[in-house]
C-alpha cells in the first residue's frame, strides 16, 4: 500500500464527502478506491469514516488523523520543492487569496505585472471577503484588511485604508451636510452590513466614541452596491476609502465629518511562518509590497 497516496485519498474522501466525488473526479473506479480507504482503516486497525444523512463524514479517530496527514503532505510537499529547485528560484503555484474588490482593482494588476517578469510561476486569485484560514485551504498568502489576529502567521504591513462617510452632491444639495454624528438619524443611509452593522455606525472624537442609530432606506451585502446606490442619490452610505476612490475622483460622491472617522484600517500581506519560506513568496512579497503601498498612499490622498 502506497501510503502517502492513501493518505491523499482520504482526506479527499473527507472533504468531499463522498467515494463516488472522488473517484469521478480522479477518473478512478469506485472499486479501486474503496478498496484502498479500506486497506488503510485495516492498516490503521480503526474506522476514520462513518456514514452520516447522505455522505461519509470523519469518525474522531479520523479527525484527527486528517490532520496529521496534512502536515506529512505539506512535509513532503514542501521537501520536494526543496529538491525541485522551488526555494532557489522563483518558479511554481503560488495561491494568493484577497477581498474581492481590492483583489480586482489593485492586487490583480500587481500580479499581472509581476507574471511579466517571472514567467515561471504560475498564479491563482482566490478573491472572497471571508477570512480564509491559509494552512486549512492550502493558501501560499493573503492580502488581509483590518485587525490581524494573533495568529502565527508571518505578516508585511503594506499601509492603511480609511473608512469614510459619503453621498453625491445632489443628496448632500437636497438634504444638507452633516457636520455631526447625531445629525445623520435625520438623514437616509444605505448600509453596507458587510462593514459594519446594519442599525448603528460608530464614530469617534477626541472625548468618547459616539454610536448612532441609523435607519436605512436600503441595506446591501456589496460595497459596489452601496456606491452605486449613494451614486444615484438614495443616501448617506459608509465604505472603505479603495472601495470609493473612483466615484471620489470622478465627482460623483463626497466624503465628510473626515473628524470622526477613527483610527484607519491597516492593510497586510500575511503567509504561514513555519518553515523556510519558499522564494517564490518572498519574491512576490518583495515586488508587491511597495507597488501596493504605493496605491494605498494615492487613494489616501485623493479620498481627503
Amino acid at each position: 500500500m502506497d501510503r502517502l497516496d492513501a493518505m491523499a485519498l482520504f482526506l479527499d474522501v473527507m472533504e468531499r464527502g463522498s467515494l463516488s466525488a472522488v473517484a469521478r473526479a480522479r477518473s478512478m473506479p469506485l472499486a479501486t478506491l474503496s478498496r484502498k480507504i479500506s486497506d488503510l482503516e485495516a492498516h490503521l486497525g480503526t474506522r476514520l469514516l462513518q456514514r452520516a444523512g447522505r455522505g461519509l463524514v470523519p469518525t474522531e479517530v479520523g479527525f484527527d488523523y486528517a490532520n496529521a496527514c496534512r502536515r506529512i503532505l505539506d512535509d513532503v510537499a514542501e521537501a520536494e520543492r526543496v529538491a525541485g529547485g522551488e526555494f532557489s528560484r522563483p518558479k511554481g503555484s503560488l495561491i494568493i487569496t484577497s477581498p474581492v474588490v481590492f483583489g480586482r482593482l489593485h492586487v490583480l494588476p500587481v500580479i499581472a505585472d509581476f507574471l511579466k517578469l517571472y514567467p515561471e510561476i504560475r498564479v491563482r486569485l482566490i478573491q472572497s471577503d471571508r477570512i480564509v484560514d491559509l494552512a486549512e485551504e492550502h493558501v501560499d498568502l493573503a492580502v488581509r484588511i483590518g485587525t490581524l489576529r494573533d495568529s502565527g502567521l508571518a505578516a508585511r504591513n503594506i499601509g492603511t485604508l480609511r473608512q469614510v462617510l459619503c453621498a453625491s452632491p445632489d443628496y448632500l444639495s437636497q438634504h444638507g451636510r452633516p457636520s455631526r454624528p447625531d445629525e445623520l438619524e435625520n438623514h437616509f443611509c444605505v448600509s453596507f452590513e458587510t462593514l459594519t452593522s446594519g442599525s448603528n455606525w460608530t464614530f469617534h472624537s477626541a472625548d468618547a466614541d459616539q454610536h448612532v442609530d441609523i435607519h436605512p432606506r436600503l441595506t446591501v451585502n456589496t460595497a459596489e452596491a452601496a456606491v452605486d446606490a449613494a451614486i444615484s442619490g438614495l443616501g448617506l452610505t459608509r465604505v472603505l476609502s479603495y472601495q470609493v476612490d473612483d466615484a471620489l475622483r470622478a465627482g460623483s460622491l463626497e466624503t465628510f465629518m473626515e473628524e470622526f472617522e477613527g483610527p484607519a484600517w491597516p492593510v497586510s500581506l500575511i503567509y504561514p511562518k513555519r518553515g523556510s519560506v519558499p522564494k517564490k513568496i518572498r519574491v512576490f512579497i518583495d515586488f508587491a509590497a511597495d507597488r501596493l503601498k504605493l496605491r494605498l498612499s494615492t487613494l489616501r490622498q485623493s479620498s481627503r
